[in-house]
């Protein structure tokens, strides 16, 4: 499975590297990954340094459009923006293609692949829920970072995981995490 992570500029860092770092180990997985500049500082105000150039080699530029991702063509199979900034959200509900982000947003709902936006925004406002409306009627998944507490996570590191194991779900990949009723 061909799977572009897209980091976006709102808070929420430590999402996106906990999910990096989860799929990484999945065999049947290969990663891009894409980030704004503001999605450079946030990681390194939140998660207090630049780790995120140790997947270098899977880092493109997001003003490379001659990545593979850019174009259906290449038939990747899913996006995954964490954390998706209402900004962001917001240019791909309009169709507005100006970035590698947003350009593979746009050759994911157009090829009919997953697109699983993790929106770390709050509080909401109306145009942020039309935008939320026009991205899942174009057959995008939104995927709030709202933890679950049926697991009874005891570490910052396990509540996170209650929202990154979910996108691991949506995905369709195999993952091992907290089911109810088992």
């Amino acid at each position: 499975m061909k799977i572009v992570i897209g980091i976006a500029g709102s808070s929420g860092s430590i999402y996106a590297k906990d999910l990096i770092n989860k799929l990484i180990l999945k065999s049947e997985v290969q990663l891009a990954i894409v980030m704004s500049d503001n999605a450079m500082k946030n990681w390194e105000i939140e998660i207090g340094d630049n780790s995120y150039e140790k997947f270098s080699s899977m880092l493109y530029s997001k003003n490379d459009f001659m990545a593979p991702f850019a174009s259906g063509s290449a038939q990747w199979d899913a996006m995954v923006v964490c954390p998706c900034s209402a900004g962001f959200l917001g240019r791909v509900a309009s169709g507005v293609s100006d970035d590698l982000m947003t350009r593979t947003a746009d050759v994911m709902l157009k090829e009919r692949k997953k697109l699983i936006m993790v929106l770390r925004e709050t509080p909401l406002n109306l145009i942020h829920i039309e935008n939320m409306k026009s991205v899942t009627l174009a057959g995008g998944i939104l995927c709030p970072a709202i933890p679950s507490f049926y697991s009874q996570p005891k570490t910052i590191e396990e509540v996170i995981g209650t929202v990154t194991n979910r996108v691991i779900d949506l995905l369709g990949v195999v993952n091992e995490s907290y089911r109810w009723g088992k």
